[in-house]
């Protein structure tokens, strides 16, 4: 199999980046190299995703060296979405995205970051195009029922989690491929070096395209909030809340849908306990900050006032993040609310009996987060 130094190689990164990307690289390899349930068309598919982020880093690192002013863009007070999955992130994420003052990044600008973009041609740049055709061209067949779930386009704001994964310091290999030996490594990994890459993705995406204030999200933060802070330490800090009976059913069958263009079967019950236990790690790990850091305050949301009342969520958040909630501001959220009803793409049907589970190993589970949370679920 091809090594971490190789492929690092191939994609012309060295100095800091290659070794600080060397660790999860590594340990994300010798996942694949034991990993038993993907296809051979599943490991090709995860070392394309591999040589992608690596890529990526690469042309972050090259602009940045072409342009050192790049390096002195200031990141304040960002705000980032927590939360366990399907509890109302990407929604609210969305939803702030649409207010023309916020900075979200999109998910075309992460898939293809150089040249920087600029706002004179942002809302014409011909890589939105490009991504969004391969989106028609790839999520067919049994691959569509992702967009049910999860949204996918150029103009939709992306998760940090495909920023994180160009350090090889993110969760997506495990969401994408299994391989719970990087899952493992992950947990306890170290991630600063990911949190200042994530860091150089802001910088690199607000150069030429500067908005006031940046609105983040991805579940993976919850493992890692000390770096997160060591990177951002004036961060803001926002968590939905949905009753983890719901969260575990509908991720169950979102990665089932991810998964199964990669592995031979899906073994569904072995699958619910993977990640019944999975997510629940992040929110231990986020418990424990919390109680560390009471001085940091975080708004906790409940994802039921969310879709019943989205203008009124949005400008909780604002009050929160110090964020002006303006006219404009209460237009781009309805109006993006009344485009985007939640079955635009078809219904995300699941059932958590599908995966093995039931409301009791669920609750069972999570007695620690529904006692400190149950005023939110």
């Amino acid at each position: 199999m091809i090594t971490a130094e190789q492929m690092m190689a191939e994609a012309g990164l060295e100095g800091e980046a290659a070794a600080g990307t060397l660790p999860g690289l590594s340990h994300a390899l010798a996942a694949l190299d034991v990993e038993t349930g993907l296809s051979a068309e599943g490991r090709e598919r995860a070392l394309a995703q591999f040589r992608d982020n690596l890529a990526r880093l690469a042309a972050i690192v090259a602009d940045r060296a072409r342009y050192p002013e790049i390096a002195e863009v200031q990141i304040e007070r960002p705000v980032f979405i927590l939360g366990l999955p399907r509890c109302g992130t990407s929604i609210l994420h969305a939803l702030i995205g649409a207010d023309p003052q916020v900075r979200t990044p999109l998910q075309w600008e992460v898939a293809a970051p150089s040249p920087p973009p600029d706002a004179s041609t942002f809302d014409s740049d011909p890589r939105a195009v490009g991504f969004d055709a391969y989106v028609a061209a790839n999520f067919t067949g049994a691959w569509a029922d992702v967009l049910k779930a999860h949204p996918i386009g150029a103009r939709i704001p992306q998760e940090c989690g495909m920023m994180l994964e160009t350090a090889f310091q993110g969760i997506n290999p495990t969401m994408l491929f299994g391989l719970p030996d990087y899952y493992r490594w992950y947990r306890e990994a170290d991630t600063r070096f990911g949190y200042r890459v994530h860091r150089m993705w802001l910088q690199h995406l607000a150069w030429k395209n500067p908005r006031p204030r940046w609105v983040l999200k991805v579940q993976e933060h919850a493992y890692h909030l000390p770096e997160l802070f060591s990177a951002y330490p004036d961060a803001v800090l926002v968590q939905p809340h949905r009753d983890p009976v719901m969260v575990m059913a509908s991720i169950s069958r979102l990665i089932e849908v991810i998964r199964c263009v990669s592995f031979e079967r899906i073994d569904r019950a072995a699958l619910g306990q993977e990640l019944l236990h999975l997510w629940h790690d992040g929110q231990v790990a986020s418990m424990a900050w919390r109680k560390a850091n009471p001085q940091v305050k975080v708004l906790d949301l409940r994802f039921r006032d969310l879709v019943a009342d989205p203008v009124a969520v949005v400008r909780q958040v604002y009050d929160h993040a110090g964020i002006a909630f303006t006219p404009a501001t209460q237009q781009a959220v309805s109006d993006w609310w009344a485009a985007n009803p939640s079955d635009k793409h078809g219904q995300h049907k699941y059932e958590l009996a599908d995966y093995g589970l039931t409301r009791e190993q669920v609750e069972c589970v999570y007695s620690d987060y529904i006692e400190i949370y149950g005023a939110f679920l």
